[in-house]
């Protein structure tokens, strides 16, 4: 149970100014050894918030947009990270990229996303995807798998194929701000390359090596 990482290493000369733009190069190569079957869901993350007593909490969540200004999931807001974040913005997300030896580590904040890139993006998901927003009461105890079905064929009835779901008030975006962002390459004997960036007061970003 112990991978011996030969991957090629990450120097400093290396990156982009921005860690937006890095990010943005590792993610294109992570999609292109997804469509060759080497990587499953590369927008996969897994998103780690605490309550105002500190206790932490996580679970995978996808990514479903980036640019300069973060990383962007949607979720019902009275989930746990939902509640989480409204007491607690501070937020940690990873990108495991283990088959290609590489992660991506981000700390930031947490905002909600307007209602107007809320209603765009859920316009694009899949009809039962929009149901599924309004059918799943998200980390509530329910007593049976049947209630989530029997909820679900109401919606369907109500709201059927081809017609216009409205987007739940419970529902819509977090924007993750980045305030650091480590680029993770594997290597071997375990001395691996870690390269962070760190947002500066004056909007620029600083790079340190940490070691593995």
């Amino acid at each position: 149970m112990r991978a011996h990482y030969r991957a090629e290493g990450l120097d400093e000369e290396e990156l982009a100014a921005h860690p937006m733009d890095q990010f943005d190069r590792w993610f294109g190569e992570a999609a292109r050894a997804a469509v060759r079957g080497l990587l499953y869901e590369p927008n996969a993350m897994v998103v780690s918030t605490a309550d105002t007593e500190g206790r932490p909490s996580s679970r995978t969540v996808l990514m479903k947009g980036y640019d300069t200004r973060g990383f962007v999931f949607y979720t019902n807001y009275d989930s746990r990270k939902g509640r989480e974040l409204a007491a607690n913005p501070h937020v940690s997300l990873l990108f495991p990229w283990h088959p290609v030896a590489r992660q991506v580590l981000v700390t930031g904040t947490a905002r909600r996303t307007g209602p107007e890139e809320t209603a765009a993006y859920f316009r694009t998901r899949p009809h039962g995807s929009r149901l599924g927003a309004w059918a799943s009461a998200q980390s509530t105890v329910i007593p049976s798998r049947e209630v989530l079905e029997t909820a679900y064929e109401d919606l369907g009835a109500r709201y059927p194929e081809g017609e216009q779901v409205p987007v739940p008030p419970h529902w819509g975006g977090f924007r993750v701000t980045p305030h650091t962002v480590e680029f993770w390459q594997g290597r071997a004997n375990r001395l691996h390359d870690r390269l962070r960036y760190t947002a500066a007061p004056d909007g620029t970003w600083r790079v340190h090596r940490l070691s593995p």
